[in-house]
């Protein structure tokens, strides 16, 4: 019962384990190929909005 319970547990490991890491290279594959360079989109958007805003908070120094 024991080897069984190790198996069953061994096996929910790898088949968890391998489906995290094909969805982590197909992901950055993904992004590769059909990001385009779109990677920085939404920081550049940000960064075009923000032009002329006053900083606020921190220290002065």
């Amino acid at each position: 019962m024991g080897a069984m319970l190790l198996d069953f547990t061994l096996l929910a490991l790898f088949i968890v384990g391998i489906t995290a890491t094909v969805g982590v290279i197909s992901s950055a594959i993904g992004i590769k190929v059909f990001g385009r360079g779109k990677e920085n989109k939404h920081v550049n958007q940000s960064n075009k909005t923000q032009v002329g805003w006053k900083a606020v908070g921190g220290t002065k120094k």
